[in-house]
């Protein structure tokens, strides 16, 4: 559990002024000093991360963060950083000691904006009365009002129960990568170039994660190279049910595979998987209407050392450049930042995305949503840009009907 990657855990931000008690409210979740408790005001400068287990859920991540109503410019900046915990939040647990004030409303109207499950703790009931205007705002508002005690241990399994039952569907039977793609006992066949990106001696994370995924289905899965893809094929009595190839090399394998054999990439999975496919598709639309001077904003979520041949910085741009025949101005993001002025671009282009959670992603694309701004994915990109989307929608018949739709 602990090897498990940051994206496939449900993220539980925990929120509050400061000296509100979060940092012993993390400690008691998790029964380790984990956060750093003091008297002193601003004690937690950047967020915290604990990751454990919690079942039924399985592997979580608890955040802890600085106080809602730092001060001075060191404490905008810590705001800053807590606002952006919220982009990543399945779960908020807003923590106060006393009474609810502006900074707590303020963070709740943040937490309904993104639709995420809030959880409000009292967390100092042992010193401090039990707030009934409170319980019963939150009765009205639907949210769960939890009073705790972390010297006494009161509430604190409350507050667990109330963590599980306020888990999205999805982190109770979690979805899978390609089960629904083929049945039970069929072959995959995942195309894995090995190049200067690939990690040395090791598979990266949505290949292993899709061979995982495989094996839970009880399905088996050949693993090649793009030069032994034909070969590979040729040597089977039986087609697979999948090819699944790295987006850098769908022409290759668009070409050696049959037109009968269903053909996706990995990015795609992954845009199904922690993203929205469907709205991924809507904003493939924007790359025709590119014209010089546009600037593009390519977000990566993970940093990386750029390669001479980068598939963000220097194969999607040239890709783009000739399927449009423009002069596209290219910018590039890595981690959580993500830029106020969206407006000032004509399309977004986020990675895969294999480390991160699903709630980052769909607050991205929210967030283009709100100013009008188009956002796809690489391999839907790469897809798109060499003429094969239909063929690499084609697993997803739904999707292809929008694809479709707009291509009419």
């Amino acid at each position: 559990m602990i090897k498990t990657t940051k994206g496939m855990r449900l993220h539980i931000g925990i929120f509050g002024k400061r000296n509100a008690g979060k940092s012993s409210l993390l400690n008691a979740l998790v029964r380790q000093n984990v956060s750093i408790v003091s008297e002193i005001k601003g004690t937690t400068t950047d967020p915290v991360e604990k990751p454990m287990e919690l079942q039924p859920i399985g592997p979580v991540l608890f955040i802890d963060t600085a106080g809602i109503d730092d001060s001075g410019k060191l404490g905008v900046q810590r705001i800053i950083k807590t606002d952006q915990v919220l982009d990543r939040t399945d779960i908020a647990i807003i923590v106060l000691d006393s009474s609810w004030g502006v900074f707590e409303s303020d963070l709740y109207q943040r937490c309904s904006k993104r639709n995420i499950a809030t959880i409000v703790v009292a967390s100092k009931i042992d010193i401090c009365p039990l707030d009934l205007k409170l319980q019963k705002f939150c009765e009205d508002k639907n949210l769960i009002y939890i009073s705790t005690s972390v010297a006494t241990g009161a509430g604190i399994s409350k507050l667990r129960d109330a963590i599980i039952n306020k888990a999205p569907e999805e982190f109770i039977n979690s979805p899978g990568i390609v089960n629904d793609l083929m049945p039970a006992g069929e072959l995959a066949i995942l195309v894995v170039p090995i190049d200067l990106e690939a990690p040395k001696g090791r598979l990266i994370l949505p290949q292993v994660q899709t061979i995982r995924d495989i094996l839970d289905n009880d399905s088996y899965c050949m693993i090649v190279k793009e030069r032994e893809l034909s070969d590979a094929l040729g040597r089977l009595n039986k087609p697979p049910a999948l090819v699944v190839t790295d987006s850098q090399s769908f022409l290759k394998v668009a070409a050696d595979t049959p037109e009968f054999i269903y053909m996706t990439s990995f990015s795609i999975l992954f845009a199904r998987l922690k993203g929205d496919l469907n709205e991924f598709v809507k904003g493939l639309q924007a790359i025709d209407k590119l014209k010089s001077g546009d600037k593009i904003l390519i977000a990566e979520s993970c940093a990386h050392h750029p390669t001479g041949e980068d598939i963000g910085r220097v194969k999607i741009p040239r890709w783009l450049r000739q399927y449009t025949g423009a002069k596209l101005v290219f910018e590039t993001i890595q981690g959580h930042d993500f830029p106020d002025n969206l407006a000032d671009y004509s399309l977004v282009i986020q990675c895969g995305s294999c480390m991160w959670n699903r709630r980052e992603i769909l607050t991205r694309i929210m967030r283009c949503k709100d100013v009008g701004v188009p956002i796809t994915n690489y391999g839907l990109t790469i897809a798109y840009s060499l003429g094969i989307c239909e063929r690499a929608l084609r697993p997803f018949p739904s999707t292809l009907d929008i694809l479709q739709e707009y291509s009419t």
